[in-house]
């Protein structure tokens, strides 16, 4: 897995565990539903910190929180 995928299964994650839509994480997190949705689908490959800060703040969790998980424990070298 790379670390691209791995953002997104941690954020269908973060939102499974909290009962939030896609939608309703772009309105907490101040972040267009377009962009939130470009991020889940892959069309987005490099999600910003500043993006993914974005989201920590609105589901209350520091970006810390957000990276302290398996699916960023063996990731794929990303240059070869």
């Amino acid at each position: 897995m790379n670390v691209s995928q791995a953002v997104v299964k941690r954020i269908l994650e973060l939102c499974n565990e909290r009962n939030l839509s896609i939608n309703a994480l772009s309105i907490i997190s101040g972040i267009t539903q377009s962009t939130v949705n470009d991020i889940v689908n892959g069309t987005t490959y490099n999600t910003g910190i500043a993006t993914i800060k974005k989201l920590c703040d609105g589901l209350e969790i520091s970006i810390r929180e957000f990276f302290d998980s398996d699916l960023f424990s063996d990731l794929e070298q990303e240059v070869k």
